[in-house]
Order: C-alpha cells, then structure tokens, then sequence
C-alpha cells in the first residue's frame, strides 16, 4: 500500500474537530463496533475505517489556509507499522475501549472501502482518522477521529476530517457518520453546529467478571445450546434468524442484510469472531436464535449479537444465550465483558441490567456533511 503525503497550513486552532468515536467493538453489529466515549475532554473527531488505498486526488495537492504558519502532514497508513501507529492513538485516547489490531483487521475486512490516516507536524504524531464504506449503506461513510490529548486545538483534526471528506466524495458518498461519548457535551455541540444531527443513542454497558459466580443457564422446555464449533453445519440457519430480526433493530430499520456468504466473511469469519464462542439455541434441528461474542482485547470481550426469532421471544432464550457467553468468558480468562444497545431497545436492556451488567459510556451517534460543501 502506498503513502501519500500532504502538506497543509492550518488556519486555526479553534477549528480543530471534537472527539468522537466509531464503535469497533461492537464492531459489533457493524463493528457493530463500535465505537467508545474519550478518556479525556478535550475535543477531537470521532468515526470509522476501510484499508488506506491512497489519498484523493484532489488532496494530494498543497493546500494552504492563511493564518497560521504550522504545517501539517496527512498521509495514509502505508503498512503495518503505521496501522500500529494509528491503532496506539486509538487505544491511547480510548483506553478503557481498547483494542487489538485484530480488531482493527476485522473492522477494514468487513468494509467495503477503507481508508486510515496519520496526521504529523514535523514528525510527530498528531492523531489519526479512519473512514469506512459498508455495503448496507454504500453512500455513507463512517469515520473516526481521533487526536492525542497533547495535542488538540491545532488543526490536526479539521486536516483529518477534510481528507476523510475527501475521500469519501470521490467515492460518491453523500454524507459522514460520526460518534459522540455520551458524557462529552463540548464535541456534540461542536458536531451539532456543522449540521450534524443526531440517528440513535447506544446505552453502553459493562460486566465485571473479577469475583462473580457462574450465572445459571436455563433454557425453556425443548431448546438446546449448541456453540457453532459443536455444529458448524448451521451457519445457514443462524443468518435466517438475523434475516428476520434484522429489521427490529433501532436505526436500522431500513437496513438489508448482505447475501449469505458476504455475511460470514464480513461477520462470522473474521479475526475477532470465534465459532467457540458462537451459541446457538436449537428447537430440535431449527435454529431460533443465536449468541456471538467480540474476542476485541486480550482479557475483555464484547456482545456483538444476541438474536431471537420473534416467535421464540419472551421465553427466557436470549437470557440462556447469553449466560451461556458469560460462563465461557469466565471459564477462558476474560475479565471484562462490554455491550452497547440503542436506548429504545427495552427488552434486551432489562436483560443486561438484571445479568448485573452496570451503566458504561454510551455513544450518540449523528449524521452530517462532509466539510467544504462535499457532499453529493
């Protein structure tokens, strides 16, 4: 993969975007991942990634803002090592989101186009954005931002915001996705005045493991758990059931599923997705709904999928599934097990809470424009 390298002369401090951030833990549902709540308060820009394929043409020119004299240096991840680079700003403003770059890996496979950039002044590293087409929404893109505490308020996040616009215009994308934390009221309202507004709210939760007992699995009458390992044969079956709950999930409502084999590549097959750690509730040989656990970190994991047909509701299944994923967390090692799910999602919510999972930083996730009157 080639770098391309631009030099830009930033304009103002104050123009430096807020902080948001794309879920790729719950990359999970689309990173269904993703994205977490900064650290710090500082602003700084927030979305998601696809592999770096170069920078737009019309970025690769000079471009100068008058004002201040700093010179900034955008160029696409060019290898691994500048992929560990941007994932070491990830994870250094993120932390308690932390990830692996099997992660990183798994949310870029699952994208259509991709692309992650580093943004230095004179060497050093400023910060790093991530832009990401899925196929469900091909005219979106969805973006991360992300600039070290040290080193906001110069520019680096507008230059990063810009060349994610960019680039998603040449692709004929009309519109960006960006995350706000849900205890960061300075980078909503910094969104909300470039027209950003806001599509759904993710409750973020976590379950601490360090001392609890093993919860009880205790499937209704007739229902088996299975893990996918046990029985790989039914991969067919779990994607009917996301077939047919896929509409009942908040803010995607207008969502369509991907064709079979897509779906496995881009959310069963991945680096992070593990069919030990898949659990499938069978009604004899029929699949009624399905569990599947984000191996994202080394000792936390996230719920990127519980599943139930709609005739199968109610019956104490998804509550089995995901005991189930708790006791096998436990039992490998994890410490820590993360889930987010839109506010207006009642059921699963009450679910979580009486699972002893407790509040964790939620994400407002918002729509807007590309900057510089891009969008299409």
């Amino acid at each position: 993969m080639r770098a391309v390298s631009t030099t830009a002369t930033t304009a103002s401090a104050s123009t430096a975007p807020p902080s948001t951030h794309a879920s790729v833990g719950d990359i999970a549902r689309n990173w269904r991942a993703a994205p977490p709540a900064p650290s710090v308060h500082a602003p700084c820009w927030l979305g998601l990634t696809h592999a770096a394929s170069g920078m737009p043409g019309p970025f690769r020119e000079r471009y100068r803002r008058r004002s201040v004299a700093r010179v900034l240096e955008v160029t696409a991840c060019a290898d691994e090592q500048d992929e560990l680079t941007s994932l070491e700003v990830y994870n250094t403003v993120w932390p308690h989101d932390a990830v692996t770059i099997d992660a990183v890996h798994s949310f870029r496979d699952s994208a259509r186009d991709y692309v992650d950039y580093l943004v230095r002044e004179d060497g050093v590293i400023l910060g790093s954005g991530v832009g990401a087409i899925f196929a469900y929404r091909a005219r979106r893109v969805v973006a991360l931002i992300t600039v070290l505490a040290g080193q906001r308020r110069r520019g680096a996040g507008t230059a990063l915001y810009e060349a994610i616009s960019m680039w998603a215009s040449e692709r004929g994308a009309r519109e960006l996705e960006v995350s706000v934390s849900g205890n960061d009221p300075e980078s909503l309202s910094f969104a909300q005045r470039r027209g950003f507004t806001e599509e759904r709210r993710q409750v973020g939760l976590v379950l601490s493991l360090a001392g609890i007992s093993p919860p009880l699995v205790q499937p209704p009458a007739g229902i088996e758990i299975v893990t996918w390992a046990q029985r790989p044969e039914l991969a067919r079956g779990m994607y009917e059931v996301d077939l047919e709950i896929h509409p009942d999930i908040p803010g995607f409502e207008d969502v369509a599923l991907e064709p079979f084999e897509d779906w496995m590549a881009h959310n069963m097959q991945r680096p992070t997705d593990s069919p030990g750690a898949t659990f499938i509730a069978l009604a004899g040989e029929e699949v009624v709904g399905f569990a599947k656990l984000s191996l994202t970190a080394a000792t936390a994991a996230g719920h990127s999928m519980t599943a139930v047909r709609r005739a199968w509701r109610g019956r104490g299944i998804a509550g089995a599934l995901k005991a189930t994923a708790i006791n096998w967390a436990l039992a490998n090692g994890y410490t820590e097990l993360h889930t987010s799910n839109e506010e207006r999602n009642a059921p699963i919510n009450r679910l979580n809470a009486r699972l002893g999972y407790r509040p964790g930083i939620g994400r407002i996730h918002l729509v807007g424009p590309m900057i510089g009157g891009l969008s299409r």
